[in-house]
């Protein structure tokens, strides 16, 4: 049995706390004015905070717009990596490369793409769904803005991260591949990746590299010693984590394997590993449950005060939460992982990536299409369905039309949303949507025993049904929908879980031609889905077999004319 002690200091943190009050020196995290007080001592984490009517948390610290911009740009440099110092899940890199290159190697290539869906680095990477980075770095401040870290270029993939270490260069996966997608050839820092397939990663990686011992791997792949014991420790670590394969291309298991993770650790406030438990991990409801889940757009978090998709985190700082709930996922040492949180440069890294994840913007449908393209008085006449029918769930969209000098606006302008009123406290609704994802988050409730879930004062608190009524800025880019992708479009929400699609491809978004519906809001569906796609036997998408995803009750009195005017007004969130 592997254990390790419990360090005493875990919870005397040596910088300053995150939750502390603000005459704290700030030893730790961000100081932008230099003031000796950590500028994340501004957020509200706990669990009653509260938002004005209109407020959003857009400038999470509340920093000067200087200061502001350059913590943004180190946040999405983070974001496009992976800064955890500790972190155990690296693929030896080279010895990887020689692989997909090395001509004598051309039969394991055969096996990979048969097994895996992958022989090359590049197809790696398109498998996993990852956006390239632009030739242009793109506008500071819009969803465009993609500044480059150190090493990286044009074309380079994003998420995709090499860490130098003393065994050699390893190969990991950043926030990126979940949380760039590409958007009709743009890639959008916060919108969700269509087609990320990272724990599908980790459960062929937990599956496969695991019947391998070191001998075997040096033999195949030509590895040297150091990284020898790179792929050792990466297979030692993938023991501790539970892995699953996603139902559908689109969604992902983050849920399943951190709980799964949990299960394979002892009781104790640490998570020790624990070699028995590893074989015979502890019972979960998510043994039986579907929790797979698409991941959230990062601009929404802005209005919340609560997390995920069914609220269930209560407080705490989400982004700080992350580091440790991935790190579980990836087979970390938790005492490690507190040492690197606790240091001054890890703290900072985790102020960084909150104030680029709140600050980051949706994408307007005027940044693709002309304002033409959207009927202005259709779309004022569904303003008024959505007060009446959506509003009390979804928050109220104040446009540009309405102001003041709505007649000297350009079209665009008109079309702009220019004050979201959300709720003061995030609300949980039960609309009778699939309850098996809110329901797993039962398992996860062992997370507030740890130690340094107590340090982060973050909560996990399942008891309530139902999930979150998201905000819905950037609603028209934001296809597949509901926390299950089991709606290809707008029209499908707007319609009877009955009278839905039963069967969509999970494509790319690439032409908005032919990938795109534009009146539906949506994925091609029927007769326009592209051949193709068809072909694409992964990306299939079938709904015949699974519980409907709500809003029914709610769509009394909606017929075709009330749907189109509803939707001519999502597009212009």
């Amino acid at each position: 049995m592997r254990a390790f002690p419990l360090v005493s200091a875990l919870l005397t943190f040596a910088c300053a706390d995150p939750g502390s009050d603000k005459t704290a020196v700030c030893s730790a995290g961000l100081d932008m004015d230099g003031d000796g007080t950590c500028d994340h001592t501004a957020a509200d984490w706990s669990a009653g905070a509260t938002l004005t009517p209109g407020e959003d948390r857009a400038n999470i610290y509340d920093l000067a717009p200087d200061d502001w911009l350059v913590a943004r740009e180190a946040g999405l440099k983070h974001a496009m990596g992976w800064p955890v110092a500790s972190t155990r899940l690296l693929l030896p890199y080279d010895a990887m490369v020689d692989v997909f290159t090395d001509p004598a190697d051309e039969a394991i290539r055969n096996a990979m793409q048969q097994v895996a869906g992958f022989s090359s680095e590049a197809g790696l990477y398109d498998h996993m769904g990852l956006a390239a980075f632009p030739d242009t770095v793109g506008q500071p401040g819009s969803p465009y803005w993609a500044p480059l870290p150190d090493g990286m270029a044009p074309g380079d993939p994003m998420g995709a991260v090499l860490v130098d270490t003393d065994r050699g260069t390893g190969l990991t996966f950043g926030c990126a591949v979940c949380h760039v997608g590409s958007l009709f050839g743009r890639p959008v820092v916060g919108l969700s990746s269509k087609r990320p397939r990272p724990n599908a990663l980790f459960h062929f990686a937990r599956s496969t590299l695991s019947q391998l011992d070191g001998d075997a791997f040096a033999t195949l792949t030509g590895a040297d010693a150091g990284e020898v014991e790179m792929f050792l420790e990466t297979v030692d670590a993938l023991q501790a984590v539970g892995t699953l394969e996603p139902v559908m291309l689109g969604l992902d298991t983050s849920l399943a394997q951190v709980a799964g993770s949990l299960a394979r650790r002892a009781d104790d406030d640490v998570a020790s590993f624990d070699a028995a438990k590893e074989n015979d991990p502890d019972p979960l409801l998510l043994d039986s449950l579907v929790a797979d889940s698409k991941p959230m757009p990062w601009w929404t978090v802005r209005y919340k005060t609560r997390w995920l998709a069914d609220g269930s985190i209560v407080e705490g700082n989400p982004i700080l939460t992350n580091f440790l709930w991935n790190e579980l996922g990836r087979g970390a040492d938790l005492e490690e992982l507190a040492t690197w949180l606790r240091s001054p440069g890890g703290m900072q890294i985790v102020d960084e990536l909150t104030v680029a994840v709140f600050a980051s913007e949706a994408p307007r449908w005027t940044d693709f299409f002309a304002a033409d393209t959207i009927d202005e008085d259709r779309a004022r006449e569904g303003q008024a369905l959505f007060a009446a029918t959506c509003a009390e769930c979804h928050g109220t969209y104040e446009k540009g039309w309405d102001a003041d000098d709505a007649a000297t606006r350009s079209p665009a302008d008109r079309l702009a949303t220019t004050a979201v009123l959300y709720h003061p406290t995030t609300p949980r609704v039960d609309v009778g949507t699939d309850p098996d994802r809110a329901d797993g988050m039962a398992d996860l409730e062992r997370l507030n025993d740890l130690a340094l879930s107590q340090w982060m004062q973050t909560t996990v608190d399942a008891s309530e049904a139902g999930y979150v009524p998201p905000p819905l800025d950037g609603i028209w880019a934001r296809w597949p929908y509901f926390h299950d992708n089991s709606a290809p479009t707008l029209c499908a929400v707007l319609t009877p879980a009955a009278e839905r699609p039963t069967f969509y491809v999970q494509g790319p978004a690439d032409d908005p031609e032919t990938h795109f519906d534009a009146d539906c809001i949506g994925y091609p569906t029927g007769d326009a889905i592209p051949a193709d796609w068809l072909e694409d036997t992964g990306g299939h998408v079938i709904l015949d077999d699974r519980p409907p995803s709500g809003h029914d009750s709610m769509l009394a009195g909606i017929g075709n004319d009330e749907r189109t005017a509803l939707i001519e007004f999502l597009k212009t969130l």
